[in-house]
């Protein structure tokens, strides 16, 4: 975690026009919880990306992957026009670890470094610790797929939001929520690519969108490395669950909330939580690939349909005349 707050603090030095670090809130074992915000300075009111990696303490190729993703977005802008129009017009809100009590714990534990939950002691008469943050935000909290055994890795808390963890992420997000347009939360493992609802009666209403997005981010990771990625809900394609952060971001607005759990494959994988140091990388580029897919999308359909629309309708209405002046006929 050290080496990780460093890079946050170079990436700042080198990238001073385009990146600041903003903290955002508080662990239980008062750890700051610190994000990078990349885009390129202006008057403009900006819309926002909102990228998260972290929250399971285990899933170590998810911080990997948010370094990795504002490496290549910060070296892809000074080459690429569409990068660096999306720099002009979106914010990127990036939590390399959002777990840190989880993460340190993961690293310095030796009798348990798969470890899952925060670090919060359970109630009273409970002698377990940690709740899984992401059963903890309020999206049909404590409906399906948590339980509320305090020793359970899927411990869903005493109440919605009781984690400092996932307070933090829900006041800084709600402040923001008129201006992100995507949020995407980084796990592992399973090869998936999941959409809201966690729960099996509630349907998104922008869900086919969603899907046919996800799809087309599955089938750019797949021309990276051939890694076959599943895209749906997860009663689905996993399992039901509430309280995921990815539920919670779409009931309060935004349009474009996924779940990316990276390597390995959830049915025939060899390593699960364990991968090996050489597919950090190809686990990264083909991530890269779909985020990139998902974010672009978004950017496209605010920022072009507009004006798309509006140039239609006015050659619309330039046809209509020119038609009315060819026939003769008197505008009133």
């Amino acid at each position: 975690m050290s080496e990780i707050t460093a890079w946050m603090a170079q990436i700042v030095k080198e990238n001073p026009e385009m990146a600041t670090i903003i903290s955002y809130g508080k662990t239980y074992e008062n750890r700051t919880i610190r994000l990078l915000k990349i885009g390129l300075k202006t008057a403009e009111k900006k819309k926002a990306i909102w990228m998260d990696c972290g929250i399971h303490a285990r899933e170590w190729i998810a911080p990997a992957f948010c370094q990795y993703f504002v490496r290549q977005i910060l070296q892809t802008n000074k080459t690429d026009p569409d990068m660096h129009e999306m720099m002009k017009n979106m914010d990127f809100y990036i939590t390399p670890v959002l777990n840190i009590d989880g993460y340190m714990f993961s690293w310095e534990n030796e009798t348990n470094r798969l470890w899952r939950k925060s670090r919060s002691p359970g109630p009273a008469g409970c002698d377990c610790y940690g709740t899984d943050l992401n059963r903890n935000f309020y999206a049909n909290w404590g409906t399906v797929g948590v339980s509320f055994d305090c020793c359970s890795q899927t411990y869903c808390g005493q109440k919605p939001v009781s984690e400092p963890e996932a307070q933090a992420v829900t006041e800084f997000v709600e402040f923001h929520k008129n201006d992100f347009l995507c949020f995407l939360t980084i796990h592992s493992y399973g090869q998936l690519l999941l959409v809201p609802y966690g729960h099996p009666n509630i349907t998104a209403p922008n869900y086919n969108e969603l899907m046919e997005v996800g799809l087309g981010a599955a089938e750019v990771m797949k021309k990276v490395h051939g890694r076959h990625y599943t895209v749906g809900t997860s009663p689905d394609v996993l399992y039901p669950n509430s309280g995921s952060s990815r539920d919670w971001a779409r009931l309060i607005g935004i349009p474009y909330s996924y779940t990316f759990e990276l390597r390995d494959h959830k049915e025939n994988g060899t390593h699960g939580f364990l991968l090996p140091e050489d597919q950090i990388q190809p686990a990264c580029e083909e991530a890269y690939s779909g985020a990139l897919h998902i974010i672009t999308y978004a950017h496209n359909k605010f920022f072009h349909s507009d004006h798309n629309a509006a140039a239609s309708t006015t050659m619309t209405l330039w046809l209509m005349i020119l038609a009315i002046f060819v026939s003769g006929a008197t505008l009133v």
